[in-house]
């Protein structure tokens, strides 16, 4: 069995699940902009530490809605999320396009 030392251990513990999904792609979005601004900056270590926080997050969100729509969406963004930070970048994104993703949030937020 495969165990993974959370980073976010009181999210993990429950935390996570009782936010709703809005605030949990807003603190995703947190983590991919300091990802993003690291990745520019030219410092891959802070970058991989702000993207594993990310993964760490969407794997929660994941997990925390698992029964609802959007599951399968969920899951495409850690792909897309991964393939940027760590893979060959297939899915060609960019870090403007990958922000804009969880910016629309801050406006379904405000709503």
């Amino acid at each position: 069995m495969l165990t993974m030392e959370f980073q976010h251990k009181d999210l993990a513990a429950g935390r996570w699940a009782q936010m709703s999904l809005a605030e949990q792609m807003l603190n995703i979005g947190s983590e991919v902009s300091r990802a993003n601004r690291w990745k520019a900056k030219g410092n891959e270590e802070q970058c991989h530490r702000a993207a594993d926080r990310a993964l760490e997050l969407v794997s929660l969100t994941i997990d925390a809605n698992n029964k609802r729509p959007g599951l399968k969406e969920l899951c495409r963004l850690y792909e897309v999320m991964a393939d940027y930070y760590y893979g060959k970048n297939v899915y060609q994104t960019d870090p403007q396009r990958l922000q804009g993703y969880f910016d629309k949030f801050y406006t379904d937020k405000e709503k």
